[in-house]
């Protein structure tokens, strides 16, 4: 009895240990656990990253190529790595060629197509995700089957078009066609607009506002992952577009890069070390633009494959 009133008794702790250890402060640390990893996975990521190299190699054999002087190049057994960087090869390419004018017109095709398929395709694609029309699966299952016909099906008629309107000789047939839509766009946008749920347009339509403005107030920011999406693609087709340039432009100082690099690729006699220089720096804008948007495009295809049509 003495012990269980001396227990019954006994003073409370300090208010600095009670504070301490009170439920409401006491931290919650999550044990920490490594991740094992099963012998299905390792293989996996072995096998992506013997694949992942395998592709890579020829775009490292080019910037390698480009550092090296053209002794090394045509030695044998070949080298690769260079043995001594030379980093003049860059200027003497770009300085072999009007490269900068070159470079202008290309992104001027390229920032005009990009436009053109960003607003074209969404906005499409706003109609055939959320308006109701008569007809509407019939049209958007004849814009898909457009995918299947090949672009050299419909090269020739298209040059005669263009030729008889006057736009040969000029960046209009490689720009106009973009404000037109594209089928994989739509069909991409189409299914992003799809995860976003009709609630917010009822909202909009309540207070006043047209599809119009809902498209280009409310869509258009929610669904930047797909737009950045579609920017990427567009702006690499056309960066890279070798036989649009070479059908419709005739004026050398209308060229692009793709065709510049052609003409001195024919004035040079192949010197591959300033080839290559002059493919790198084409490259490098393609590259960088997919390395910092990347984040939006992983992003962009995620949803858009998630979504149900």
């Amino acid at each position: 009895m003495a012990v269980e009133s001396h227990t019954m008794s006994a003073e409370p702790y300090p208010q600095s240990i009670t504070d301490r250890y009170s439920g409401d402060s006491l931290p919650m640390v999550a044990p920490k656990r490594r991740r094992k990893i099963s012998g299905h996975q390792l293989l996996s990521y072995v096998l992506l990253s013997s694949v992942s190299l395998v592709l890579i190699m020829p775009l490292l054999w080019m910037v390698f190529t480009s550092l090296k002087p053209m002794s090394e190049i045509v030695q044998f057994p070949p080298t690769f790595f260079p043995k001594s960087i030379q980093w003049g090869n860059y200027a003497t390419a770009i300085n072999s060629f009007p490269f900068w004018s070159y470079a202008k017109n290309t992104l001027i095709i390229a920032g005009s197509v990009v436009v053109g398929n960003v607003l074209s395709n969404s906005f499409i694609a706003y109609g055939f995700a959320k308006l109701e029309f008569p007809g509407k699966r019939i049209l958007f299952a004849l814009v898909l089957s457009t995918m299947m016909v090949p672009g050299f099906v419909t090269m020739i008629p298209q040059y005669v078009i263009f030729s008889k309107i006057g736009w040969v000789g000029t960046y209009l047939p490689l720009i106009v066609p973009a404000f037109f839509g594209n089928a994989f766009n739509i069909f991409l946008m189409r299914q992003f607009y799809l995860s976003i749920g009709d609630e917010l347009i009822e909202a909009a339509k309540m207070d006043g506002a047209n599809h119009l403005y809902i498209w280009s107030h409310l869509m258009i920011p929610l669904t930047k992952p797909a737009l950045i999406t579609i920017a990427i693609n567009s702006f690499n087709g056309a960066w890279n577009d070798f036989l649009g340039p070479l059908l419709y432009i005739k004026d050398q100082n209308q060229y692009t890069l793709q065709i510049g690099l052609q003409v001195f690729k024919n004035q040079s006699t192949t010197q591959w070390h300033y080839l290559m220089a002059g493919a790198v720096m084409v490259l490098l804008p393609s590259v960088l633009l997919f390395f910092f948007a990347q984040r939006y495009f992983i992003e962009g295809m995620d949803l858009t494959a998630g979504s149900k049509g």
